[in-house]
């Protein structure tokens, strides 16, 4: 059990997700869902959807998002989100990417969902600290074919501590392992962001996601 810390409100907080070619539903749409909520009580919050480029991008089973930005928009952020799915095993490489990534600011929180935190160990922002990864293999992985998206996370960033957390909290760097987990990421972002536990559980009861949300709120590591 962690116990929970606390963090300097941050006015206008804006969460940009990242969106490409092949990315998880639910992993972006779940923290995004959360702000989506959160914003009924505090319309200071946001969230939008960044691409590489100005043009619909076709996630996981052909759903299209058309995202509101682009890199070369640089809108202001707060937070940095990737989220996992099929496609991160191309993004990995996406020089671009990685190219954005490193021009945010060091006050920007960088953070995944799933396999997402795989593009972080490639570029070495993992090596020293803790991160996690999904835990859940489907049956490729789980086969002498495949490998444990978590494992993948160990050979990628042998310098990263492996946590099974559902959240891993490394100040800067925030990852969370498992498709679903992206619903306690928006929650801790919530956290990052200054807003208060009466504020989060309003916003869990209002999703009717309570009692997973306190089934969960403890499974986080801060490191």
């Amino acid at each position: 059990m962690q116990s929970q810390k606390t963090y300097p409100r941050i006015n206008g907080f804006r969460l940009g997700v990242y969106v490409f070619k092949d990315a998880e539903i639910v992993d972006f749409a779940a923290p995004y869902g959360v702000f989506s909520v959160a914003r009924r009580l505090d319309p200071e919050l946001d969230a939008f959807m960044i691409a590489d480029a100005m043009r619909p991008v076709q996630t996981q089973a052909g759903f299209t998002v058309v995202p509101n930005y682009s890199f070369s928009d640089e809108p202001d952020i707060d937070a940095f989100l990737i989220p996992g799915g099929f496609g991160t095993r191309q993004e990995t490489h996406n020089k671009r990417l990685h190219a954005y990534i490193r021009s945010l600011p060091t006050s920007c929180l960088i953070t995944s969902v799933c396999t997402g935190s795989w593009i972080y160990g490639k570029m070495g922002l993992l090596d020293g600290i803790a991160a996690t990864n999904r835990k859940e293999p489907d049956r490729l992985e789980a086969s002498n074919l495949g490998k444990v998206p978590i494992d993948r996370l160990a050979e990628i960033a042998p310098h990263c501590r492996i946590s099974r957390a559902r959240v891993v909290d490394s100040g800067r760097i925030v990852t969370a392992g498992g498709i679903a987990s992206g619903m306690e990421m928006g929650f801790h972002l919530l956290r990052r962001a200054g807003r208060d536990e009466d504020f989060i559980r309003e916003v869990a009861r209002i999703m009717e996601y309570e009692k997973a949300y306190e089934g969960y709120r403890d499974d986080l590591e801060y490191a």
